[in-house]
Order: structure tokens, then sequence, then C-alpha cells
């Protein structure tokens, strides 16, 4: 991901024909991402590091299903984690130096592909359990939920290394700046490669996967008898897939346009300022996502909110209301009612 689009560092970019001034997309940028950047990183952390905490004490990682959630849960926090670096640097200039512009800009990175590629883990992992209950019986195990998770790991980091390999730091102008830097000759190629391999991974890929998973879903739900819990499934389903193309869809569009101007017939300095605040606007948008993630892939699930409530009476409120007679008591333990349910309830409780 193009951060150094969203937020520029330069007054004038001299790319075009012609200088083109781009004081005005720097001074947005210094006035709006801050603050949003700052918001994405407090709704994210609390909320990931909900889910991490509650895998991890409460569902104590029994399923191929909860060692996705919580590497979908780190993923995000790495990639929030770089969050308050790249909103002092929309504020101003980088003053962090060459090592920590690789290294942020790696955890930025890996935590945006393993994002993408863990939610396209679960939307499988969902396929599975519903449509291939029998076979997902031998196959959703721990074990193989790990090592799935180690490859996945491994590839996000490879998809990473010509971000880390062409991103440094260096003086521009007035500007210290933390952006990639291709070489001359293959300029256009690693700029065309890098937006057209965003675009594919981040958005046609889990699109794809999540058409055709959720299509063999929703026909294995549709002959589902307890209705309610099916109308339940279909909605969610519905809502996973249209809050990820909403979120995504945009940045990869003005990414795409952003990268082929030309081909466009936008290479004049009107059209590359409007395409630098879409990219300001858009990519902010695509970050928030992860904020969404915890929210839509856990704490919609009835049982999740169980846990969350249990874990907020255990080591929450009776931190803060030690004399409160209502938190006193231990919490009830849950077991029956969290983890067992009938077999006719299993399949659709991956989805819920």
């Amino acid at each position: 991901m193009d951060y150094s689009v969203a937020t520029p560092s330069y007054d004038i970019d001299y790319s075009m024909a012609e200088p083109c001034q781009k004081i005005s997309v720097k001074q947005i940028a210094a006035r709006l991402l801050p603050p949003l950047y700052s918001l994405v990183f407090i709704f994210g952390f609390v909320g990931n590091l909900l889910v991490v905490l509650i895998l991890i004490n409460c569902k104590k990682l029994k399923s191929m299903t909860d060692i996705y959630l919580l590497n979908l849960a780190i993923s995000d926090l790495l990639f929030l984690f770089t969050i308050p670096f790249w909103a002092y640097y929309a504020a101003g200039q980088w003053d962090f130096g060459n090592r920590m512009c690789q290294f942020l800009t790696g955890l930025y990175l890996i935590g945006f592909f393993s994002g993408i590629f863990f939610i396209i883990l679960l939307t499988m992992d969902r396929y599975l359990a519903i449509v291939h209950a029998v076979f997902a019986l031998k196959a959703r195990t721990v074990t193989f939920g790990m090592m799935t998770s180690g490859v996945t790991w491994v590839v996000a980091v490879f998809a990473s290394l010509p971000g880390i390999i062409f991103t440094k730091s260096q003086k521009e102008g007035s500007h210290c700046t933390c952006s990639p830097h291709y070489p001359p000759s293959q300029y256009h190629f690693w700029k065309n490669f890098q937006a057209l391999k965003i675009v594919f991974l981040g958005l046609i890929l889990p699109l794809l996967v999540m058409v055709i998973c959720y299509s063999g879903i929703l026909k294995t739900l549709l002959r589902c008898r307890n209705e309610q819990r099916r109308h339940k499934a279909v909605r969610l389903i519905f809502v996973i897939m249209i809050v990820y193309f909403l979120f995504w869809a945009p940045y990869s569009i003005v990414l795409l346009l952003n990268t082929f101007q030309i081909f466009f017939g936008l290479d004049n300095c009107i059209s590359s300022n409007r395409l630098d605040q879409a990219m300001q606007v858009t990519e902010t948008l695509g970050m928030t996502h992860c904020c969404i993630n915890p929210i839509i892939y856990a704490f919609v699930g009835e049982k999740f909110r169980r846990y969350l409530s249990v874990f907020f009476q255990k080591h929450i409120a009776r931190r803060l209301c030690k004399h409160c007679p209502l938190f006193q008591r231990e919490a009830p333990e849950r077991g029956s009612s969290v983890y067992t349910r009938s077999s006719g309830e299993q399949d659709i409780s991956v989805v819920l």
C-alpha cells in the first residue's frame, strides 16, 4: 500500500510535463489525517486487543476458527502499531530515520497482506464447516490451523518484500520523506506492479473467494430448518461481503487511476491534486476496516458476546468496583451454554 501517495511530503511534483504545486494536498493531509488516524488507532487497538484476550483467556484456542481469528487480530494490531507514526508524518515530515522507515513499512505491509489472507482463510473455514461438514471434522484441526497460519505469514512477508526493499527515507526539497524509490530504469514496472498487486490481493482475490464460498454456504443454509438462525446467518454473510467491498473498493479504484494517470487521461495538475486528495480519503476509509474486523468476525457472534460479557465481569468490572455485591460472586461457568450445542446447530454457529 503506497501510503506515501496518500500523505505527500512534497510541495511540487516534478514528474509531470510541467511542475505541479501540491501544497494544498499536503495542507489538507496535515489537518485531516492525524485526527482520523488517531481514531482508527484507538478503536482498532481496543477492539483487536479484546479479541486476543478473549480468544486466549476464554476460548482457549480450541478450534481452527479461533486460530485464524487470533492471527487476524494480530495482523490488525501490527497494522495499527504503525498508524501513530504515519499520523505524525502526515502532520509534518519523517523524523525517524531510514531504518524505522523500512521497519514500519514492513509491519504496515505485512499486517495489511496477512489480514487479507486470514479473512480469506476464515471464509474458506466457514465454507468447509457448513458445506462439507463431514470432511471438516477431520480437516479443521488446531494443528492444521497453526500450519496454514505459519504459511500465510511467510506468504505475507514475501508479498511485502518489494515495498520494504524500495522504501527509504531521504531529503526531498525542504522535507524528509519515507516513500518508495524505484530504480529509474524500472520505475514504471515496479510502480505498476505494486499497484496491480495491491488491487488483486486486496480486492479481487478476497471478493472472488467470498463470492464462491458464500454462494455454496447460502445454498446449504437455505435448506436449514431453523428459519430464524438461517436468516441471521444469511444477513451476516451479506454484511461481510458488502462491508469489505465498501471499505476497500474505493481505494483500489483510486489507486488504479493514480497509477495509470496517462491511460485514463488524468495526467494534469488539477486531476493529480484531486487524485491525491481522493487517496487520502479512500486509504483512511480502508484503514478503518481493521476496526470493523473484530465486530464482524467476533463480536457479532452470540457466543463471542457471551465470552465478552464474562470477561468484562471477571477482569474489568470486578476491579473497577471491588465492593459491588453484584461482582463478588464468581462469574457462572458457561461451559454448557457456550461450548455445548446440538449437532443440528453446529454448522450454522460457525457463521453466527
